[in-house]
Formats: C-alpha cells, structure tokens, sequence
C-alpha cells in the first residue's frame, strides 16, 4: 500500500513551501517619462467598468471593500520628482502614479501602466515579484535619456543651417548671442536621467530587502523593461527638422536602438526582453501627419535582427478611449457639451490628450499588455 504518513507529509509540505519562498524574484524594470508616471486618477475607475470587455479588470483593481487592491505578491520601488527626486516603495497598489505636487511619502491619487502590469504579473506567476519604475515628466530620449553609446548630442545638419541663416532668431530660433548658453545647457542635460535610473536599478538590486522586505536572498532575475515615453521627441522639430518626410523621426529608432543595447550592458542582462510602448495619444484617429511617423520610429527597433524575440513593440492607441477623444476635441474648440457628455467626461478622464486624457481604462489596458507581451503564451489569457 502506498500511503504517507502525517509526519511526512508535514515536512514534504515545509519543504514545498520553503522551495516556493526560495524562487528568484522576478524584477522588471518600467522607465519613461509622464505617461510612465501617470496621470490617470483613481476617480475614473469606474469607467472601466462600463465596458463588459475591461469589467473584470476593474474587479481585479478594486477589493469587495471597494478600495484599490493591495497586491500582497508585488512590491514596487519608484523613483520620480518634479524639482526634487525621492523613491516612494512598498506593496503595489493604486497611487504609484504621477506625484506631482503630492505627498512624496505615500501613494497618491494616479495609476499609470504599473498597477495592471504588477497585478496581471501576480495573477501569472508563482514566482514574487519586484517593480523598479523611474519616471520623470517632460523627458526625452534624444537628451535627457540618451544613452552612452549614441555619443554627444548634435544639431542636425538641416537646423545649424536654419539657425545660420536667421542671426536674429525667429519662429523658434534663438538669436545668435544665445546659442553657445543653449549649447552648455544641453551638454549638461545630456544623459542625466539615463544615469538617474540607472543608478537607482543598481541601488535597488544591491539590497533587495530594504524594498523588498520578503526577500531571503534567493536571488533575482531581470524578467523585462518597459520603455514609455515620447512625447517631448515628437515635439522637436530642432532635432527632427524633416517634418513631413519618412525618415523624420529615423534618429529616434537610432537612439532607442542604442539605449536598448546600453541598459543591457550596463545592467549585465544581454538578452533581457524590452517592451516599447509605442506613443498612442490621438488614438487610431489622430493626426497621422505626424504622429504616424513618430509610432513607426518607436517601433523599428523590434524588427532589427539584433532584437528578434527579444523586443517586442505595443501599440498603445488600440487603447485610446474613442468616445472620450471627440468630447476632447469639443472642449478644445469651445463648443458647448451635452449633460450626457460632461457627465461621461467627469467619468473617465482627469487629464489632457497628451496623457491619454488620464483615463485609468487606457492605463489599465495599457499595463496588462504590457505584461503580457513579456510573459510566456501559455501564461496569458
């Protein structure tokens, strides 16, 4: 007869307990600037649960008590600041979103892609989990991110040639005796936030406990990055003068292609998958002229041999609430609402355009699959 007995059975279930407490923590890694912060308020969750298809996300971010749910297997480490840097850490929850003028010692009122992503990680894995965000708002790639090995940052050839054909300085072109001040400032703005967040992951990792309270030394592995951000490089018609032509925004897939290479590099992980959340302000219907251009650019990087497999691009305007836009766009030509649509509006969104109108439904979306795209197929629903 094969049996165990009550004894064995004791230390086999110890056993199996202390092997589940010695897994490697999982660390994932979000950086970029606003819309990585968040500016969706917790206010707007109940919008997502207007929607059959987000309504049970909704019952995965809130608890039967009806406040946001406390994830017990995620921690979360966050590095932000507006003049002021500060980590704000501890169980993930809502609130580890944008900070700006709140109180930097607990979470405040905002979510951005990391509540979803942590919960749809939990819901996955038996493994904990650790988040190391840093975000910082008004951020871009070509300078305040730029990475090591894409060198100093330079004028493009077709702005030193505007700018040496108006000493005057007009339409955005600083007058001559101002250039060489504007020079030093971006030789000193250069690759600071790159540094920022990549001393921060190190500190992090060189004691996992001091935010991860858990951990017993088991070890981690570097499971993902996610990269969000783009806003302030779409803007820069300095350094992306070729408005209108297909290769305008190509010095961003160059820089990103870089920056990639680098946070690998620097954080010995080779091959660890990156996910690019392509910028998705506008929605599927917005300003193609532009911004159709820019998402192409932010995307190239996954279609390099290099990256095969291991990068992977998220389309984020799939997510973009449609209904929500076309009162933006009323609001912005000063044409008079409907009680339904204000109604709606005080619904779901708390902020502008460029930050997905601070509907928690887009952010929510936004986090779940971008924890999906770094999570094996039969882990996904």
């Amino acid at each position: 007869m094969n049996y165990i007995t009550p004894f064995i059975a004791t230390v086999l279930f110890a056993l199996a307990a202390n092997g589940a407490e010695k897994k490697p923590l999982k660390v994932f890694i979000l950086a970029g600037q606003s819309n990585m912060e968040g500016p969706a308020n917790i206010k707007t969750f109940d919008y997502i649960g207007d929607d059959p298809a987000t309504a049970p996300m909704l019952k995965m971010m809130r608890g039967a008590d009806g406040k946001p749910t406390v994830c017990k297997g995620v921690w979360i480490s966050y590095l932000t600041g507006a003049e002021t840097n500060f980590e704000l850490a501890g169980q993930l929850t809502a609130g580890y979103g944008s900070l700006w003028g709140q109180d930097p010692t607990k979470p405040g009122p905002n979510i951005g892609p990391e509540f979803t992503f942590g919960l749809t990680m939990d819901a996955a894995l038996d493994e904990p989990v650790l988040i190391i965000k840093t975000a910082w708002g008004g951020k871009s790639l070509h300078t305040d991110f730029r990475s090591p090995s894409a060198g100093p940052y330079e004028l493009p050839k077709e702005t030193k040639e505007a700018w040496a054909q108006n000493p005057k300085g007009a339409h955005g072109i600083p007058a001559a005796g101002e250039r060489a001040k504007l020079n030093a400032e971006k030789v000193a703005a250069t690759g600071v936030y790159y540094r920022l967040m990549m001393e921060h992951v190190k500190k992090v990792l060189s004691d996992l406990k001091r935010v991860y309270p858990e951990y017993q030394g088991q070890g981690y592995e570097l499971a993902g990055f996610v990269w969000l951000q783009g806003w302030n490089d779409l803007c820069d018609g300095a350094t992306y003068p070729r408005s209108g032509q297909p290769d305008q925004y190509a010095l961003y897939s160059e820089l990103l292609a870089h920056f990639i290479r680098d946070v690998r590099k620097d954080l010995t992980a080779p091959k660890m998958p990156f996910v690019i959340g392509v910028a998705g302000f506008g929605g599927l219907k917005g300003p193609p002229s532009e911004t159709q251009p820019f998402r192409q650019a932010m995307a190239a990087p996954a279609a390099m041999p290099e990256f095969k497999g291991k990068v992977v691009a998220v389309e984020t305007a799939p997510f973009w609430a449609e209904e929500l836009g076309a009162i933006d766009v009323k609001r912005a030509e000063s044409k008079p609402l409907s009680p339904a649509e204000d109604a709606l509006w005080e619904r779901g969104a708390s902020n502008a355009g460029y930050h997905y109108l601070g509907c928690a439904k887009t952010f929510a979306l936004m986090g779940k699959a971008f924890a999906e795209a770094l999570l094996p197929p039969q882990k996904t629903k």
